[in-house]
């Protein structure tokens, strides 16, 4: 265990819950989580900061997607074929993020986010329910493609908001709702992860004591996150998919002009 107060480890934990909840019902619980241990570990080199977030993510993630695939109808074998394209893509991402600016691909993902909430704002029926219709082949292919390879090489370049860009995905490509989205993404999200955490812990890279302890908060925010989206439904889903949205592109804007 690091050397820190016994209050930051409280901040920690409460921040790896409120994470687990909003990865387990729309994504991009990254968004708190991270800051979060960089906050709290200020001395400690960031390769072990983001090894002990994926350690600590990965136990969140897996126990909303346990939660998901009991209560509602996930297509497992296809979203772990999403899953393992996925994982390909955020190798060749972060193989790739040295010799790539970031600060130039910030506002594109920021206009593509700004897209995305007009969309999901002025189609309401954007999610409310999933296609009766079979899905084609052609949409499953772009579906591995996309979701998988794209956003999976997103994950490895950048990362911030990559479950939030799986549901929308998801949603827009295989015609599912919100809820199915999110259930699915969490099994591509448990691919990444876990390659990801594999890496690190390859390399000495995870604090294994803070992420254990963190960890229980995050699998329990992340089961209760789940829950309330199969409890509450699309709408719900909707609303929590706007906020983080909107606190991606804050984040975003924040990071490209201080």
């Amino acid at each position: 265990m690091p050397d820190i107060s016994i209050t930051m480890i409280i901040v920690l934990c409460v921040a790896a819950a409120a994470a687990g909840w909003i990865d387990a019902v729309v994504g991009g619980g990254g968004l708190l989580l991270l800051p979060a241990l960089l906050l709290g570990l200020p001395h400690t080199p960031p390769a072990a900061v983001l090894g002990t977030n994926k350690a600590v993510a990965i136990v969140g993630t897996t126990g909303a997607a346990v939660t998901y695939v009991r209560k509602a109808p996930v297509d497992v074998k296809l979203a772990v074929r999403i899953g393992l394209a996925a994982l390909a893509g955020s190798m060749g991402g972060a193989a790739l993020a040295g010799g790539i600016s970031k600060d130039a691909m910030r506002p594109l993902i920021m206009a593509v986010l700004v897209v995305v909430a007009v969309v999901v704002i002025f189609k309401p029926g954007f999610g409310a329910a999933a296609s009766t219709a079979p899905v084609s082949r052609r949409r499953v292919l772009l579906a591995i493609g996309l979701a998988g390879l794209g956003i999976g090489f997103y994950d490895g370049l950048i990362g911030p908001g990559t479950g939030t860009f799986l549901v929308l995905a998801l949603t827009a490509l295989l015609h599912l709702d919100l809820v199915t989205a999110s259930a699915t993404a969490k099994i591509v999200n448990c691919c990444t992860n876990a390659g990801a955490l594999v890496m690190f812990a390859y390399q000495g890279m995870v604090l294994w004591q803070l992420a254990a302890l963190m960890a229980a908060f995050n699998l329990s925010g992340g089961m209760i996150g789940a829950r309330m989206a199969l409890t509450k439904g699309t709408a719900f889903v909707r609303t929590v998919l706007l906020t983080v949205v909107g606190a991606l592109v804050v984040k975003l804007g924040i990071e490209q002009w201080g």
